[in-house]
């Protein structure tokens, strides 16, 4: 059966079905093939508890408030103290851009979000400076995978829902990971920027002005160190925070920038709801299919056909690896997350791999697939804001790709890059 539920559910994503269809359908196959009709009066029980999940109430929270922050003005300030840290450098903007998606990771915990927001700006601005549009593109589309692994993560709030792991451990396993990713892509940045003699500041900024442009995106930073200190300090649950985060950038949009009005909640409220709404229907179906999987023994099925080319836990790491970057390719991060992590989570505990460990691991995997041709969604925004075709971001996007690739890697490789944070605060 495990044979037929994969061609049946690849099958159809190549087809285009929607993938909460594609579950559906995957899980009534499944069942007419157990033949047994008692379980059908089950599926809508299965459809709600799927979402009926204190955690995942999270998600529709944190969008919330990345969006609040968003339109509360932030993205210039967090650029402009970002120019001032590192515009001094070879192909300053460049790195500026990188370090602005790993600062705004800590406020929106979307790829997405980040590349809607930053490239809107940096990408036509980069091309005012000198510097290749396809190039600016590019920088904007990669770095943008910061984003939901730096926490505050939606994508690991689900996994950690569905998968049953802490979401504060995830959280902080996601810190040192996220902060690697944009220091490697700052390494190749700065070949690249060298190697075409891309323009940099005029000067080295001055300390009372990166003290000033920290000033001005001071209260926007803040939102992260509260959410992170609140999770892990123990003062409150990752939903919880994620109402706080939502409070705090209602307080900073209405009454410190002052650009956010009553009005506008109507379309942020929209924007979260279809968001989540999205989210929340594959969530539903991915329940249900997970539910059968796990009665039909499909994971260990699968991991015994694994287990039975190789038991190197390195090997079968690389085997996993490969499989998770080839899917983001071509399926949402979140999708996929739902999809393969019942199947490759129990073999990666067989084989010793910390469960922090892995969710890191997968939700870095999936991430990267959001810049990747050919249905990279951060990849199809930068061309969309930067008004640049496919291709030729796509040329401009594989060195930044292979960065990204290198930090998996060491992530996988390298159990302490995502362990230490949660083993020194007591989280394992």
């Amino acid at each position: 059966m495990s044979i037929y539920v994969i061609v049946l559910l690849f099958g159809s994503l190549l087809f285009g079905m929607p993938v909460a269809y594609v579950l559906g359908v995957s899980s009534m196959f499944i069942m007419f093939q157990m033949g047994d009709t008692s379980l059908f009066p089950l599926i809508p029980m299965r459809f709600f508890n799927s979402i009926n999940l204190f955690p995942l109430m999270a998600m529709p929270l944190f969008i919330l408030a990345g969006e609040i922050m968003n339109r509360a003005g932030i993205t210039n300030r967090i650029i402009d103290f970002s120019t001032r840290l590192v515009g001094h450098w070879r192909g300053g903007l460049a790195h500026a851009n990188i370090l602005a998606s790993i600062l705004f990771a800590g406020l929106t915990g979307s790829a997405v979000a980040d590349s809607a927001a930053l490239g809107s700006m940096l990408i036509p601005g980069m091309a005012k400076k000198g510097y290749d549009k396809n190039f600016a593109a590019a920088v904007t589309a990669a770095s943008s995978c910061i984003g939901p692994i730096i926490p505050p993560s939606i994508v690991m709030v689900i996994y950690g829902a569905f998968m049953q792991v802490s979401i504060a451990g995830l959280f902080a396993a996601g810190i040192i990971p996220g902060l690697l990713m944009g220091v490697i892509l700052m390494v190749f940045a700065r070949r690249i920027s060298v190697k075409r003699s891309y323009p940099k500041e005029d000067r080295r900024a001055t300390l009372p002005e990166i003290f000033s442009g920290f000033k001005k995106a001071f209260l926007s930073l803040m939102m992260p160190v509260i959410i992170l200190v609140g999770i892990l300090g123990g003062i409150f649950t990752p939903t919880e925070a994620a109402a706080v985060a939502v409070l705090y950038a209602l307080i900073i949009g209405f009454f410190v920038y002052r650009n956010i009005h009553l009005k506008d909640l109507y379309s942020m409220l929209c924007t979260m709801t279809r968001s989540s709404g999205i989210a929340f229907i594959v969530l539903s179906t991915a329940g249900i299919f997970i539910w059968l999987l796990t009665t039909e023994q499909i994971p260990q099925q699968i991991a015994e056909f694994v287990l039975s080319v190789t038991t190197n836990k390195y090997i079968v790491l690389l085997i996993i690896n490969i499989i998770l970057l080839f899917v983001g390719c071509f399926m949402d991060s979140i999708p996929a997350l739902i999809i393969l992590g019942p199947v490759f989570a129990p073999l990666a505990m067989h084989i010793g791999v910390h469960p922090l460990h892995f969710g890191t691991i997968m939700c870095l995997n999936l991430t990267i697939g959001l810049a990747t041709p050919p249905l990279g969604a951060c990849l199809f925004t930068c061309c969309a804001v930067g008004h640049v075709s496919l291709e030729g971001v796509t040329k401009e996007i594989i060195p930044f790709i292979l960065a990204l690739i290198i930090a998996v890697f060491f992530v996988t490789y390298i159990p302490a890059i995502s362990l230490t944070i949660p083993r020194l605060l007591g989280l394992i």
